[in-house]
């Protein structure tokens, strides 16, 4: 069903008007806590940690996720945070939320109250750390999508099984019953509402209630704090708004109580409409929020899963692994950044100066590139052979990590290596079966602090793992973030000292190196590190990781670069670097899945599976088809947040983004682009002749649908995901936001 949401279920065990269930209490040095006695006991290592999620249901202030409790079944896990003084007073006088949430939802099953069933709750040992509610899980629609159709108009349409007396009732009639058992909810918005058909009565609804610790129980609920929860529903229109209270009054509202639910309602959701100014307004083109004052002056919070940094570490070193996103984390703040960049002042300066020096070639070189863009910028047919794909071993099932490979049909791999770690093993092994298959693999050798600051280590770790991999190795990358302080190198001295411990070692081995790795789009270091004074190290091929998902779609724009742009900018650095090849290479990007904690870049940037698929085709088809970049690849193959693939309880699914590069892999991985044909303005049309002359056009459109002319009449389409569809009736062809390819007779 649309909008489907765990959180909900029904209320069995401490079943509407029965008798709680006894409770068994649990204590061990990381929580303590209480859970249903007749359930098994609760697997509490694995049901409270987020990397056993099996699939996000909110991810905000709080995180939700699915887990399976080995007897009891699929359940709810709602993981709350007590970081603030507040929080952490009120934790120790009223007890934590989760404990309030459990407590609550048993007296309200007992009342009678629709909510879902109580199993567990448990709080951290540490005053700091959080506290988990837990209840069982059932499908259901949340309540917020049938409430944005309602506004809309679209009720009718997108949930013809929901009529919206129907949808109003069950609202209503949920929070009558509250009411009426003494529950003031506080909370009572669409998105704490779980809609379920009523099995009882054919074409009613059920609203479950959910999110309960803010909830409190009086011996009376008044009128007006009746009116202040129902208010909070987002009905908007009037006539909706009557409608609603007649369901909970029984019969027409008193005027009294229809003019101060008017006036709640006007400043509840006036409020809200100012909070999401403040917060910033997200993008039509895909949910990353821009501008807002309060992301940029709230403190950046830590998930609970990270581990705190070393004792008495300085600001340079307080970075520690996530192992949820696969990367590090900063725990030093921006203040404490900032001392430590204003205290590198003079290496900074120098930076400043070398880009200086180089921007008068890049920007004559760009300029040159941008004007032959969006086609082929050398004016010679560009061969599109450059898609290819992250991966780290997947050691729950490594056959099925290589037939994602085998179907993906790419010809290129990047190998990240942790040079901090001692087991290569399976590493070793994947790289093995990569070369089996052909695949051109580049070994990606990132730092940690540790590593930077140790440079004996450092050499004796790249020393080993070269000697390891460099058979199976087409290039090793050496820099991985070095603009970012989480990855260790603050400095681009460091980075120069890093690379040139690194080529010492890796100088036996003779495979090339690429670099230096700049992360997100701050072509100012790029330039630096390559044109930096007495480097030492030509690098065969420029290594970025282009990321540029926080500007929403591939096409949209930074100081008035889109992607495409972006790239080419890359490019003129690296024809005119003192120390690189002319040849460029983004050797990560992705764009972060709603996925809570996994997702590398935070909630306002993420986005879901489709759009993840269309940004992708989007951005390596003109990055590639054009010569801007020569490979790109995604990372990574299999990870919950961003990887092409998933792992779940029954093997590795394949998101809608495996399936877009699986199809332009196949239609392109051999062909060559001949050119961009003239298309309006948001739409693109690319020229392509395959291995066998077959010729084919892939087309889009970043602005909504479009109607294009074709120079030819297609005698088929296939879309993004692979399936075929019928050619077009005439002359014009419709694009969207997914590409499709039209392939000529």
């Amino acid at each position: 069903m649309r909008g489907a949401r765990g959180g909900g279920g029904d209320v069995d065990g401490a079943a509407a008007g029965g008798t709680a269930l006894p409770l068994r209490s649990f204590a061990a040095p990381e929580w303590r806590g209480e859970a249903v006695a007749a359930l098994p006991a609760p697997p509490l290592a694995t049901l409270l940690d987020p990397a056993g999620a099996q699939r996000t249901l909110h991810w905000g202030r709080n995180y939700l996720w699915l887990a399976e409790w080995p007897g009891a079944g699929p359940v709810v896990v709602k993981q709350f945070r007590h970081e603030s003084l507040r929080a952490r007073v009120r934790r120790r006088v009223a007890g934590s939320k989760a404990r309030r949430s459990f407590d609550t939802a048993r007296a309200l099953a007992a009342a009678g109250v629709p909510t879902p069933e109580p199993l567990l709750w448990a709080d951290a040992a540490d005053s700091r750390g959080p506290a988990w509610y837990v209840c069982r899980h059932v499908e259901g629609i949340e309540a917020r999508y049938p409430f944005r159709a309602l506004a809309a108009g679209t009720l009718e349409e997108d949930f013809p099984q929901l009529p919206a007396a129907a949808l109003l009732g069950a609202a209503a009639s949920l929070a009558r019953g509250l009411h009426a058992a003494g529950f003031w909810h506080r909370d009572l918005s669409a998105g704490n509402l779980l809609l379920r058909p009523d099995g009882s009565r054919a074409g009613e609804w059920v609203a479950h209630v959910v999110d309960l610790n803010r909830c409190r129980r009086l011996e009376a609920v008044s009128r007006a704090r009746r009116l202040r929860d129902l208010a909070r529903l987002p009905v908007h229109r009037r006539a909706d708004q009557r409608a609603l209270l007649a369901a909970y009054f029984g019969s027409a509202p008193p005027a009294s109580a229809e003019w101060l639910y008017r006036l709640f309602h006007l400043s509840f959701h006036g409020r809200h409409r100012v909070k999401n100014r403040l917060r910033g307004e997200r993008s039509a083109a895909g949910g990353a929020r821009r501008g807002g004052l309060l992301p940029a002056l709230r403190p950046r919070r830590a998930y609970p899963h990270l581990p705190p940094p070393p004792p008495a570490a300085s600001a340079r070193d307080r970075a520690v692994w996530d192992r949820l996103s696969d990367q590090p984390h900063q725990h030093a703040s921006r203040a404490a950044k900032l001392a430590v960049r204003m205290g590198d002042l003079l290496p900074h300066a120098r930076g400043l100066l070398v880009v200086a020096a180089a921007a008068p070639r890049i920007r004559r070189r760009y300029r040159r590139l941008a004007a032959a863009l969006p086609g082929p910028v050398d004016g010679s047919p560009v061969a599109f052979a450059g898609a290819g794909v992250g991966l780290r071993p997947h050691r729950e099932d490594p056959a099925a990590l290589l037939a994602a490979v085998d179907a993906l049909g790419v010809r290129h791999a990047l190998l990240r290596l942790h040079a901090w770690e001692e087991e290569h093993d399976d590493e070793e092994t994947l790289a093995g079966e990569l070369r089996r298959r052909g695949i051109e693999l580049v070994v990606a050798l990132p730092q940690r602090r540790e590593l930077v600051r140790d440079l004996a280590r450092w050499r004796a770790a790249v020393a080993r793992l070269g000697a390891r991999f460099a058979p199976y190795a087409e290039a090793f990358q050496i820099g991985q973030g070095i603009n970012r302080s989480k990855w260790g190198v603050w400095t681009l001295g460091e980075y120069q000292r890093l690379l040139a411990t690194a080529a010492e070692a890796l100088a036996p081995c003779g495979v090339p190196l690429v670099g230096p790795g700049v992360i997100d789009f701050e072509p100012h270091a790029t330039a630096a590190a390559v044109n930096w004074p007495g480097l030492g190290v030509r690098l065969d091929a420029l290594a970025s990781l282009l990321y540029v998902d926080r500007r929403g779609a591939p096409e949209g724009t930074q100081l008035g670069f889109d992607a495409l742009r972006k790239a080419a900018l890359l490019r003129a650095i690296a024809e005119t670097a003192r120390w690189c090849a002319p040849r460029s290479w983004i050797t990560e990007v992705n764009w972060p899945l709603r996925e809570g904690p996994h997702a590398p870049a935070g909630r306002d940037v993420a986005v879901d599976e489709a759009r993840a698929a269309d940004y992708l085709a989007r951005y390596y088809l003109p990055l590639l088809a054009s010569g801007v970049a020569e490979r790109i690849y995604w990372w990574q193959l299999v990870a919950r947040g961003y990887g092409l693939c998933v792992a779940e309880a029954d093997g590795l699914r394949r998101r809608p983004a495996f399936h877009a590069l699986a199809t332009m892999q196949r239609l392109l991985g051999r062909a060559t682009c001949s050119g961009a044909l003239p298309a309006p303005a948001g739409a693109h049309l690319y020229r392509f002749v395959s291995a066998d002359g077959c010729e084919l056009v892939a087309g889009w459109s970043a602005t909504g649908e479009q109607e294009v002319t074709l120079p030819w009449r297609p005698a088929g389409c296939i879309l993004q995901d692979g399936a075929e569809a019928p050619p077009a009736a005439g002359p014009p062809v419709r694009l969207g936001g997914s590409v499709t390819y039209f392939v000529r007779n």
